[in-house]
């Protein structure tokens, strides 16, 4: 049974529903470790200084997962129906992290409810669809926003400032390299849900990753301008929860070519299939003309112009350059905070209190289009330009 009694709180709370929290990311990053978060620290804190209670109501398909989890953490308020969460005229925003093929038309309810919207990515399964879901909230005159959580994180954040302070001089190339083994789920569980690895359920890594390098690049260097890509299926076959084998029919890595202003150029890898030989799981490494840097989730070290070595190709001899020590930490300088939980309150505030806020639904769209694109080239073996998105 659903419980949607009203809380006990005198003050009006800024009431968010949130659908699909009984999945990982649904729980532990947006609703554990971000809106549980700001409601255990007193609520939202506003420009002017005060602070306004938060409150999520919980929506999934099985009542014993919400249930449990509301209990767990005094959610007072969850239910199984979203038409009934929707209904609710004291809900102000609602935040979908559902599987994408879900998205689209949950979306489109709240906005016909008059809620704000808050979603992962990517926003819809097409450009089109995302496209219209932009146009229904303009019409709506409702705010919306798109995760994009990898720029509020400590490394690129880092990054961020190193770009603004014009460390770099002129940016020449980009390299990323983004992943890990995700077990096929035989031997080992796999760490990912396997609707992630069929095509049919909106699966596949181009679709998941590029809507991700779509807003980092932008938000760093610029819009992308063109893109070549490769998308493979590594692994055919995997076993899913129950234990059957299932034919992987969604793509497991990419590799992606992608073009920036200023002839700036990004090489990114993106695989489920790739061990890690690196510091952390994504990493991006910047080159300029006066220092490059090597930015992670977290850290970011950075080598200067003044402080290059001049390392000498000999493959005679061993090599005897500490390469990795000869680079210098970034400190942090500030408090960074988790990601997702610094864009929760940055859209909750872009809801109460108006202003800009750059990772709307025409972002979202972006990204969708970086996909498309990213998969027609590789179906098409070609380079395709990226045109201006508009609703």
């Amino acid at each position: 049974m659903s419980e949607l009694a009203s809380g006990s709180s005198g003050r009006r709370p800024l009431r968010i529903v949130m659908n699909g929290v009984t999945g990982r990311m649904g729980y532990r990053q947006h609703l554990l470790r971000s809106v549980l978060a700001i409601r255990d620290d007193g609520g939202l804190l506003l420009s002017d200084g005060t602070r306004v209670p938060v409150e999520p109501v919980l929506v999934g398909r099985s009542a014993a997962r919400v249930g449990e989890i509301a209990d767990r953490h005094g959610v007072e308020r969850w239910t199984t129906d979203l038409d009934e969460a929707l209904a609710d005229p004291t809900a102000q925003v609602y935040f979908d992290a559902q599987v994408t093929s879900a998205r689209e038309k949950a979306i489109t309810a709240a906005i016909a409810a008059g809620k704000h919207v808050y979603t992962e990515k990517p926003l819809a399964e097409s450009l089109e669809g995302a496209l219209t879901l932009a146009r229904l909230a303009e019409q709506a005159g409702v705010r919306c926003g798109v995760v994009a959580d990898k720029v509020y994180l400590p490394g690129l954040v880092k990054l961020r400032r190193l770009l603004e302070g014009g460390f770099f001089g002129r940016v020449l190339s980009v390299r990323g390299e983004f992943g890990y083994w995700v077990f096929e789920g035989d031997w080992q569980a796999a760490q990912r849900p396997s609707w992630n690895y069929r095509s049919a359920d909106g699966g596949g890594i181009v679709m998941d990753m590029f809507c991700h390098w779509s807003y980092v690049l932008e938000s760093l260097f610029g819009p992308v301008r063109a893109v070549t890509a490769r998308a493979v299926t590594h692994v055919p076959e995997r076993v899913d929860e129950q234990g059957e084998r299932y034919t992987a029919t969604a793509d497991d890595a990419a590799y992606g070519i992608f073009e920036l202003p200023d002839g700036v150029v990004a090489q990114i890898n993106s695989s489920w299939c790739v061990r890690v030989f690196r510091d952390e799981l994504v990493e991006f490494q910047v080159d300029g003309t006066e220092g490059s840097a090597v930015a992670g989730l977290r850290e970011c070290r950075v080598q200067h112009r003044a402080t290059t070595p001049m390392p000498v190709w000999n493959p005679d001899l061993p090599v005897t350059e500490p390469f990795r020590e000869q680079w210098q930490r970034v400190p942090d300088n500030a408090e960074l905070g988790n990601g997702f939980r610094v864009q929760w309150e940055q859209f909750l505030r872009h809801v109460l209190e108006g202003g800009a806020h750059p990772h709307d639904f025409l972002a979202g769209a972006r990204g969708v289009q970086l996909a498309e694109l990213g998969l027609r080239s590789s179906a098409e073996g070609r380079r395709f330009e990226v045109p201006e998105v508009r609703a």
